[in-house]
């Protein structure tokens, strides 16, 4: 499933009204019901009923063979939502994150050499963590722009990737937004970095610390400017 298919199941799957959101974006996509239901070879009724809430709530099964059907569907005819969709998606994906994936597997201990980080808690933990990407967040950006159910998208291919937070000022609501959601995606990243100016005058909000390690993910801060770190990681995609 990829990234766009993901939004949309999320969306559903995260929806009070799944059965609306279901209808939402098959209008979006201007298919009806007769189509829908010719093209995934279920009657007409079995399509009304999940949109009605007269079926119990769809499963993940279902809800992924509908998305996949509206974008299939889509690309069959030209693809013209699709494409203006994917667009608005990256335009707003842009300004808040960008991921990034290793061409393998990459410990965590290596990472954080790498950008001369400083572990905060976990230092355990982090020694059993390898990761398969990155994700560089603006962590004021995320937290205001991007909807709950899209969080997923922060974690690329995989969870096993570091989350870095730029703009971070005490690390409260970088860690407050992973765990909201970890509530809605069911994911969690295998290492979160802070980056940003801590000192024993300014430290890590204690908050920040109890969340992490609540939730088990080592927490690291690093002061490299940006442009050395994203050089450092980007050794890695080599």
């Amino acid at each position: 499933m990829d990234k766009l298919a993901m939004t949309i199941a999320g969306e559903i799957t995260l929806s009070s009204d799944p059965g609306g959101s279901m209808k939402k974006w098959r209008e979006i996509f201007s298919i009806h019901q007769t189509e829908l239901a010719g093209f995934l070879k279920v009657s007409s009724s079995t399509i009304s009923d999940y949109e009605g809430g007269r079926r119990k709530n769809p499963g993940i099964g279902v809800i992924a063979r509908f998305v996949n059907a509206l974008i299939e569907m889509d690309k069959n005819k030209g693809g013209k939502v699709v494409k203006q969709l994917e667009k608005d998606f990256a335009q707003q994906q842009s300004t808040a994150f960008d991921s990034h994936e290793f061409t393998s597997g990459i410990k965590a201990t290596d990472i954080v050499r790498k950008i001369n980080g400083e572990v905060i808690c976990l230092p355990h933990k982090l020694k059993e963590e390898t990761v398969f990407g990155y994700t560089i967040i603006d962590s004021i950006k995320v937290i205001l722009e991007i909807p709950v159910h899209e969080y997923m998208m922060l974690y690329g291919k995989t969870p096993n990737r570091v989350l870095i937070f730029r703009h971070v000022e005490n690390g409260r609501s970088p860690l407050i937004a992973v765990k909201i959601g970890r509530f809605s995606t069911d994911m969690k990243p295998s290492l979160i970095v802070l980056h940003g100016t801590f000192t024993p005058e300014k430290p890590v909000d204690p908050i920040a610390i109890k969340i992490a390690e609540s939730e088990k993910i080592p927490l690291v801060t690093t002061t490299m400017p940006i442009e050395d770190l994203l050089k450092a990681l980007g050794e890695f995609e080599k």
